[in-house]
């Protein structure tokens, strides 16, 4: 894995699945997240209305900038996709698609869908236990905060496995494709749902109400209340996180929110 943490596509067949995959159409705004040396970028440069494409590393700029020749419908932006104002891209996004650096992939992602409600559909490279847990079921052990917000806005598939020869340099770990759509009238998760999800995963060997107990400034009585709450939602007064679904996270939050 290169310094910044991206590996680079280096094989044209891929390109061609991830095409499919993300079933653009020639009217689309995409977002491209670590554009690398542009192999990607140049493909949905030719078939979208517009391109934006994120890279942080200067050094790829040359290459970059060299694979985009000739296209009018592309802005490069050279600056951290942590700290950039997504909201502010113009014309607003409505895909993603990208090889996704893995060390921040997880909070792009969750960050796009927070930010960026025009966008309706996602197809990333991702290391496979970020895909994984991204898209883990209630109860399982990949299941945790960021399967929860994902989920409430989105529909999540891991689409299919990658071959680690696709990239230079070949990376230590396997990868997958991850797709996402986001669900009819899902924007932002509300910031006190969120709140909530966070503070239920932060302790996971305690039940869901003493963990919302011990974070930073919880409300006195929260553990009771939280108990009573599970079980008007037929759960165990001291079930743990994981079991309750992204729904129920919602209901809960809006439970504890009655006083």
């Amino acid at each position: 894995m290169t310094r910044l943490g991206q590996n680079f596509l280096i094989d044209r067949n891929i390109l061609d699945v991830i095409e499919r995959l993300a079933g653009l159409s020639a009217g689309d705004v995409v977002l491209e997240i670590g554009g690398g040396q542009g192999v990607l970028s140049e493909r949905l440069a030719s078939e979208v209305a517009y391109l934006h494409v994120v890279e942080v590393d200067r050094r790829l700029e040359p290459a970059l900038r060299d694979s985009l020749v000739g296209f009018s419908n592309v802005t490069v932006h050279f600056s951290d996709a942590l700290e950039l104002d997504f909201a502010a891209l113009d014309p607003a996004p409505t895909a993603v698609v990208a090889n996704l650096p893995y060390g921040i992939a997880a909070i792009v992602i969750l960050r796009t869908i927070d930010e960026l409600p025009s966008v309706g559909s996602w197809v990333v490279m991702v290391q496979r236990e970020v895909g994984e847990r991204l898209a883990a079921a209630p109860g399982s052990a990949a299941y945790g905060a960021p399967s929860v917000l994902a989920q409430l806005a989105c529909e999540v598939k891991v689409l299919r496995p990658v071959a680690r020869t696709v990239f230079r340099p070949v990376p230590r770990v396997d990868s997958v494709l991850v797709g996402l759509r986001r669900r009819p009238g899902s924007d932002e998760v509300d910031p006190a749902v969120r709140g909530l999800v966070h503070d239920a995963f932060a302790h996971r060997r305690k039940a869901l109400a003493g963990s919302l107990a011990l974070a930073p400034g919880a409300p006195p009585g929260v553990r009771e209340r939280a108990r009573s709450a599970l079980v008007d939602m037929e759960h165990p007064p001291d079930e743990r996180a994981e079991r309750l679904s992204p729904p129920e996270f919602r209901e809960l939050a809006a439970r504890l929110a009655v006083r």
